[in-house]
């Protein structure tokens, strides 16, 4: 028996066919040119008189259409437009049409094409029946039709070809297999019947159009920012993200439903279990990859994976949720990534993050098995949900990091944000774990030579102290912690917490007495090779004075949470006067930290103290701040103009920057570019040199990373506003 007779008989019993996964069909597979019709059947209408009736030229008229679909940045030759709105073709005949003469237009995708399954379509412009998408003429000018087509507004979307076919008295006689005819089908934001449906065009040329971006990170009392390429329009990226769905096998036919899609690409866009598109790597070794540091942006990530078939190394939350962001925003979904700053990841799956403390104040790495994240980034798409009650569509949690596990994928979402508000957590997808990241309580807890756990403390402000994506139209912070949850401690709050766990959620019920005595730490921004000033409070809001045995612990910390090294610990004492506050100020010199820093840049520090009976504890996380790139462009802003542009940079350190990586990017003016220096000296300076000639109008920005064995997060920025030619 044949290999091939084989390969066809795996699907018997199953599926008569095999189920379509990809988009990508050779053209011997596709449509023949004449299709006779079924033997008993009866010619659709007379032959019509005179001269045969054939096809002599389609053209998509990209230069009507892409405007109005709002689809002119892609650079791509074929026409891209958007569901559930008109575009139109220029269809060019032999001879003028007749009433007698009977044509249709044809759409197919993937392979096997099926009008059952909506990935074979017909249009008709005449009485009889055709397909979902509708077709009307619009005007004849001789043997030139110009002809309308609307697809339906829960259409597959991917790469349609295009085919137009006369009707015979025997058959469909259609014209030849040309790429140049081949469309791309969006999602549509602009659409009132499309799933993917922004209701604001302020928000649309934001959530759809915008292809620059900002990730927060940092830690909530220090946020900082750094400037991320989506490049959703640049050349390759729009075959790159059909690519990841068909290298993730969904079928053809569900790729039509947003729900199942963003859930798909949330799988596709880490490795993990499906050699998806990046590999998460939170160590300080990248010797295998590319630091996630070092990436300016989407376009590189994408392009790289579509060519190699090989996922790229590596990916930090932030990334993910980048390139998660072009992947939404590229296929049409308007989406936005999101910074929840103090991050639970609650290994328990419960709403408590223990934080365990040995007899002596000093803290428990070994037992401690939940991490508190400086900051975790993720996305939200704005999408209809249907499955879900009235109310909860919207915005939706969506998360490509790979943390927990959801029906057997490393994906998570989409989970209705309002419904996580609500602490309705009854509903799909995933929607507890991501109300565990912004609404846990962390349980500090004394553990005895026994293994005893005793909670001195609970804090239910620390975890979701912010949440922060970009404003629509400007650079400033929009913080949308009020869309996640109510304020604390508020009877909105507590009928939200009382919800969830009615749903099944473990909450912290510890009896824990509200002390007289309580400690915070405060510390001032500091550049990286600078002392830090740790302010640390005591305060007694008791009749007596309380002398205090303090301790402080100082480490070196991964932005997980995740101590990278330990280097100072260190007792003292204080007494605070009754109703007083006493401010002890303890020194963090730069000699001590820079010794154990590698590639980080938070620094943790942690105070317990116990006074007779009370114990007590607090938390700062301190990220050194870095230098920045000079970024200068210069020349006729103009498109299609000769331009250049200059990263400059001086090395300000008394240790040599070693391993230097330099990248430049901007959307629409200039592609990726690096170049390498083996080392800069201190008190050294490089500068370098490109051209460039955009390629789109408007205020555009370039983008520009350093990175090193031991400095990261060093990045500048020039924004220009490009005029047409």
């Amino acid at each position: 028996m044949s290999a091939q007779t084989n390969d066809s008989n795996k699907f018997k019993g199953r599926y008569n066919e095999p189920v379509p996964t990809s988009n990508l069909v050779s053209d011997e597979n596709d449509f023949p040119e004449f299709e006779p019709f079924d033997e008993q059947a009866t010619p659709r209408s007379h032959a019509p008189v005179g001269a045969p009736l054939s096809v002599q030229h389609v053209d998509m008229c990209q230069q009507i259409n892409k405007p109005n679909h709002h689809t002119s940045a892609y650079d791509i030759q074929n026409l891209v437009v958007r569901r559930g709105m008109e575009f139109v073709m220029l269809v060019t005949f032999s001879r003028p049409l007749t009433p007698q003469d009977d044509f249709q237009l044809e759409f197919l995708i993937g392979s096997d094409p099926s009008v059952n399954r909506g990935s074979l379509v017909v249009v008709t412009c005449s009485s009889r029946q055709g397909g979902p998408w509708s077709g009307q003429i619009k005007e004849m000018q001789g043997a030139s039709v110009t002809i309308g087509v609307t697809p339906s507004a829960n259409a597959i979307v991917g790469k349609f070809r295009t085919y137009v076919a006369v009707v015979t008295g025997t058959g469909l006689q259609r014209t030849k297999r040309d790429p140049n005819t081949d469309l791309y089908l969006l999602f549509n934001a602009w659409a009132p019947e499309d799933a993917a449906f922004f209701p604001d065009e302020a928000g649309r040329r934001e959530y759809v159009l915008n292809d620059v971006g900002i990730m927060y990170q940092g830690s909530a009392g220090a946020v900082s920012q750094r400037n991320w390429m989506f490049g959703q329009f640049e050349r390759g990226v729009l075959d790159a993200c059909i690519y990841i769905l068909d290298a993730s096998r969904m079928p053809i036919y569900d790729r039509g439903n947003v729900i199942k899609l963003v859930r798909k690409g949330s799988a596709m866009l880490n490795s993990q279990d499906d050699n998806g598109v990046l590999v998460g790597n939170w160590s300080d070794d990248y010797s295998m990859g590319t630091p996630p540091t070092s990436w300016t942006g989407s376009v590189k990530i994408l392009l790289q994976y579509a060519n190699t078939g090989v996922p790229v190394c590596f990916a930090q939350c932030w990334v993910f949720a980048g390139v998660f962001n072009t992947f939404l925003r590229c296929l049409g979904i308007p989406a936005r990534p999101i910074t929840n700053f103090s991050s639970a990841h609650d290994n328990t799956g419960n709403l408590k993050t223990d934080l365990i403390f040995k007899a002596d104040g000093t803290p428990d790495r070994r037992h401690t098995r939940d991490s508190i994240w400086n900051y975790h980034c993720w996305n939200e798409v704005y999408i209809v949900r249907p499955d879900l009650p009235p109310g909860l569509g919207g915005w939706q949690v969506v998360d490509a990091t790979p943390q927990e596990t959801s029906d057997g994928h490393f994906r998570c979402g989409p989970a209705s944000v309002a419904a996580i508000k609500e602490g309705l957590l009854c509903h799909p997808f995933d929607s507890g774990f991501v109300f565990a990241e912004v609404n846990s309580d962390v349980i500090f807890h004394k553990r005895d030579r026994y293994g005893t756990l005793s909670p001195f403390r609970v804090d239910k402000t620390h975890i979701g102290q912010a949440i922060y994506t970009k404003a629509v139209g400007s650079t400033a912070s929009l913080d949308v912690t009020h869309n996640y949850k109510y304020p604390e401690g508020s009877a909105e709050d507590n009928r939200t917490m009382s919800r969830a766990e009615e749903y099944g959620v473990e909450r912290d019920h510890s009896e824990v007495p509200d002390g007289q005595l309580s400690v915070s730490i405060t510390a001032e921004k500091v550049m990286l090779g600078q002392d830090v000033n740790l302010f640390v409070d005591f305060q007694n809001q008791g009749e007596h004075p309380r002398t205090v045995q303090a301790h402080l612990n100082a480490s070196v910390i991964f932005y997980t949470g995740v101590t990278a090294n330990h280097f100072r610990a260190e007792d003292f004492t204080v007494t605070v006067q009754a109703y007083q506050t006493e401010r002890v100020m303890l020194k963090v010199t730069a000699q001590e930290y820079l010794p154990h820093l590698g590639s980080q840049l938070s620094l943790h520090f942690i105070v317990t103290g116990q006074a007779d009976d009370q114990s007590v504890s607090a938390i700062n996380v301190t990220n050194l701040e870095t230098p920045r790139l000079t970024v200068t462009v210069s020349g006729e802003p103009r498109v299609q103009q000769e331009m250049f542009v200059n990263v400059s940079f001086t090395n300000p350190f008394n240790f040599p920057l070693h391993n230097v990586h330099l990248a430049m990017e901007g959307p629409g003016l200039i592609d990726c570019r690096s170049r390498y220096y083996s080392a800069i000296d201190p008190q050294a300076s490089i500068s370098w040199n490109e051209t460039f000639s955009p390629r789109l109008d408007g205020p555009r920005c370039i983008l520009a990373v350093l990175d090193s064995n031991n400095l990261r997060q060093v990045w500048g920025m020039a924004e220009i506003i490009i005029i047409t030619a």
